[in-house]
Order: C-alpha cells, then structure tokens, then sequence
C-alpha cells in the first residue's frame, strides 16, 4: 500500500470539507448558480491534480486508471442528483438548509462507499470469481436502465424505509435553523431534514451498488478505488445546485451511462476469451459514450 497516496488524499480531503463547512457555508443559504460554478470547477481541477500525483506516485497505468475510474463515478452520480432533487422537494426544504442536508449525507456516502470498496477489494483478492458476478450484474444494470428510461419519479409516499420510520418515531414538521432533530416539550423530535437525510444515504447506497461493481472493472488498487470514488461524491453537491437551477438539457446522458454499464460489465470477462484490453480504452470509451451523448443532446433537445 502506498502511503503517500492516502496521506495526500486524507489532507486533501479534510482540508476541501473545513474550507466547505467552516468558510463556504458557514450559515444557512441558498446557493446561486455562479458560486455552484465555480465550485464545481474547484472540486473538478482538485481531483485532476490528484490524477498527477497519482501519476507520480504510481505511475501511468494506475493515472489512467484513475481518470477511468474517476470519470465514470461522477457521470453515474448523475442521476443521483435528480433523486436527491426529488427527495428535497418532497420535503419541501428550503433550499437555504439544501447544503446541510447534503453535506452531511456526503460524509455518510464517504464512509459507506469506504467499507463497501476495501471489504470488495478483499473479496476480489479471495475470491477472483467474484469479478464474473460483478459483470453480469452491471451488464444487466445496464440494460435494465435502458428500458426503464422513460419511467416516471418514484412515488416517495410508497418508500418502505420512510412509512418505517414515521410508524416508529416521532417527526415534526418545524426545522429550526436547519436541525435535524428538536426537544418539544420534553420530548425528542426529528424535522424533516432528518427524514431526507436518510433518503439521502439510503439512495447513496442503492446507488454504490451500480457504481463500485464498475470501479472494479477498471481497478482493483483500493487506494485509486476510493479516491476516484470519493473525488466524485464529493463533487455532488456543487453539482446538484448546478443542475437545480437549469432544466435537464442532457437528456441522451442516460442512454450513455447505459451504455457505459453494459461495456465496462463485459470488459470483466475479457481474461475468460484471453483478450487484453488496455486501461486507456476504457478512458476512451467513457469519455467518448459521455461525449456523444451530450452532442446528441444538443442536437436533439427535448421538451
């Protein structure tokens, strides 16, 4: 394991979190679209820079597979935005308190995403099989999502997670300045911050699902793995209000992260035929899939 790599990740990280919580957002506002701008760019050119000390420390080969790795990530968070959008709006949250709520559900992905990538890197290690399975899955993810394209929003009512947890526990409907949980009366109460914090993280790890089965495809360094990974949650936020305030032009995106699932699952069975695919076509490939998509994008708006 190199250890350079994740000490610079670790300062990088903590540094880019402080700046964000501690300065950027030190109190409850919403965020105009120039500052989710520049914000973006800023966490983009962060994880670039990364990619250069990477190819320092590790060499080309492992770069390009973090650029990959790093690529795919941010394109499938994507559609994790617009249910993030759905949840906030079902809860009808200011868009004032948006950034608390998403803040924190960043840290949690941070996390989750962590156990989920080193317990997948040691099953991998164990079990080499395993890969197999994770190609299948996103070869049906794939084109599952293909189909399921023109499906309308989930109906939050009908979230099994959230009748649970307003059967169990006691919820108001003030917030407070943005808490996520009130003492009336004596007694403890959740906001419904608390409530979309929790859709949050519980659709961070449906999401994880999809996407660190096709990390794995590229990579199985664990240090490229978390932070190519990490670098795009961490970009969520900035693009949620990028997205927020506009209307979704990109509309083929959808059609390409389908497409990007269903070659990056079949590249996990190249060792079974004896072909070799090299790291940087996988780069090309992502990046030409999102290309094409935006284009087509253009030139053929939708309503």
């Amino acid at each position: 394991m190199n250890h350079p790599v994740l000490l610079g990740f670790a300062a990088i990280t903590i540094a880019y979190l402080l700046l964000d919580l501690g300065i950027l957002h030190k109190k409850p506002r919403a965020l105009s679209f120039r500052e989710a701008l520049w914000q973006s760019v800023l966490i983009i050119l962060i994880a670039v820079s990364f990619g250069g000390f990477i190819l320092y420390e590790k060499g080309t080969e492992a770069a390009i597979e973090y650029y990959s790795a790093y690529t795919m990530e941010y394109a499938l968070s994507l559609d994790n935005v617009f249910v993030i959008m759905l949840i906030l709006r079902y809860f009808s949250i200011p868009p004032s308190y948006h950034h608390r709520v998403l803040f924190w559900g960043v840290l949690g992905a941070v996390v989750m995403r962590g156990i989920f990538i080193f317990a997948g890197v040691l099953l991998v290690r164990s079990y080499h099989f395993v890969l197999y399975i994770f190609g299948a899955f996103l070869v049906y993810a794939g084109i599952r999502a293909l189909f399921d394209r023109d499906q309308g929003p989930a109906d939050l009512s009908q979230n099994w997670l959230l009748r649970f947890l307003t059967r169990r526990l006691r919820f108001t409907t003030e917030m407070r300045g943005g808490r996520f949980v009130l003492r009336i009366a004596g007694k403890k109460y959740f906001t419904p911050l608390m409530l979309a914090l929790v859709l949050v993280e519980f659709t961070d790890l449906l999401f994880a699902v999809d996407s660190i089965p096709a990390a794995f495809a590229i990579t199985q360094d664990e240090e490229v793995l978390f932070s190519s990974n990490i670098f795009a949650v961490m970009g969520l936020r900035s693009l949620f209000f990028l997205l927020s305030v506009g209307v979704r032009r990109f509309w083929a995106i959808e059609l390409g992260i389908s497409l990007i699932l269903i070659g990056i699952g079949l590249k996990m069975f190249q060792d079974l035929i004896g072909l070799v695919i090299p790291t940087w076509y996988s780069l090309a490939f992502i990046l030409g899939v999102l290309t094409l998509s935006m284009v087509i994008s253009v030139l053929y708006p939708k309503r």
